[in-house]
């Protein structure tokens, strides 16, 4: 069998029969129909991740039986696939939850989506609808982070899955949706079906909501750990009648508007909290012990900075002026946990980040976080989860 010249297809998961047999059309497939996994041609080759950054030739993680005269390879956000072109199925199967961005280098860092990153942001109020934006890229929100910005969805109808993190979490209208700062997270939307309002506000914003500045913003991150609220019809017309008038005050841009805007963005602010805190499974170790004052907010700002390069805790007390023991017995009393372990959780989410939603090896992992070599690495991530990090990976890629 002779094969012939390799034609590469960017390859994005689509959510709709007709996108995706336009797609496969554009990549080069002439076959009738449209693809399934049950008629896949033998002998096709999976690799995972598209091609190696080094360029070696890597192993088949699955090979399907077929018959083939000619070869169509698709690049794809977990798969490359080499298949006949005129054979039904030339797609790899999607993948089993949100875990959509596989890339070789870190999440996307964004302003808004799609907006390079804006580190001078501030005093930033920001609202759209959820399809203004979602229907520009099929309804999917590929997996990123933002370094400032805090986002209150209300979905008003539709529904989707969202990817937070490592975990994939469904949702369904009526129901609003905390994202903070820095967390990883995607949506994949119901389309045509899904609206409501996507609310962003960088972090200043906050904390001008409480006269002790870090409190209300830390009233919200820590009712995010849980970040899809179900609402009732009546929160959600109260919800969507703010939104609406905050939008107005945006695009409006009257005289006082920036004040109209920061006291509806509060409303609706402490309207989701109130919901939020109101769930029968958030319990109270879950919410600030005590205020928490400017120290741990500009530790949690340090760890941000530097947890990439700095492991001792004896660096960021000098930072903040005070010894290591002072510096725990704070942040004890405020979060109910030590400063050292704020740190750990930083370096292991900024691990399980990178097993779950990159290819860089584990290896590169390890040193990307200071550690002296992978076995300290391994030795770190099987005492915080319990599992090794190539256990974790393949765990989070399994279909």
């Amino acid at each position: 069998m002779r094969a012939a010249t390799h034609q590469p297809f960017a390859f994005t998961i689509c959510d709709s029969r007709r996108d995706l047999h336009s797609r496969l059309k554009r990549a080069g497939w002439a076959g009738g129909g449209l693809p399934c996994r049950s008629s896949w041609p033998r002998r096709t080759k999976v690799w995972p991740n598209a091609t190696s950054p080094t360029g070696r030739s890597v192993r088949p993680t699955t090979t399907i039986n077929f018959a083939a005269t000619q070869w169509l390879t698709i690049a794809g956000a977990r798969y490359t696939v080499m298949q006949p072109v005129g054979f039904r199925a030339a797609v790899p199967p999607r993948p089993a939850t949100l875990r959509f961005c596989m890339t070789t280098t870190a999440l996307p860092l964004f302003h808004l989506y799609g907006d390079p990153p804006d580190d001078q942001a501030f005093d930033f109020i920001h609202i759209e609808t959820i399809a203004s934006r979602s229907a520009l890229h099929d309804w999917m929100i590929r997996t990123h982070r933002h370094r400032n910005l805090f986002q209150i969805l209300l979905i008003e109808r539709g529904g989707g899955e969202m990817a937070f993190e490592a975990a994939s979490i469904a949702f369904g209208a009526p129901c609003a949706i905390l994202v903070p700062a820095t967390i990883a997270h995607g949506f994949r939307f119901v389309p045509d079906a899904t609206d409501g309002w996507v609310i962003t506000f960088t972090e200043d914003v906050a904390e001008a909501m409480d006269h002790r500045r870090t409190e209300a913003l830390a009233r919200l991150k820590a009712l995010a750990a849980e970040p899809v609220i179900p609402i009732d019809k009546t929160a959600r017309d109260r919800l969507s009648d703010r939104a609406a008038e905050l939008h107005d005050e945006r695009f409006l841009a009257r005289a006082g508007f920036r004040i109209a805007m920061r006291g509806l963005l509060a409303l609706i602010a402490v309207e989701v909290a109130r919901l939020a805190a109101g769930r029968e499974r958030v319990s109270q170790e879950q919410l600030p012990l005590e205020p928490t004052g400017v120290t741990v907010g500009a530790l949690r700002k340090l760890i941000e900075e530097h947890f990439h390069k700095e492991r001792q805790l004896s660096f960021y007390a000098e930072q903040l002026a005070m010894t290591v023991d002072r510096l725990n017995d704070h942040v004890k009393r405020a979060t109910g946990v030590t400063a050292g372990h704020l740190l750990r959780q930083r370096v292991l989410t900024e691990a399980k980040r990178q097993l779950v939603f990159t290819g860089v090896p584990i290896h590169e992992i390890a040193y990307d976080l200071a550690f002296s070599d992978p076995a300290h690495f391994a030795r770190f991530f099987r005492k915080q989860t319990g599992a090794t990090p190539y256990e974790f990976r393949a765990a989070a890629r399994a279909p």
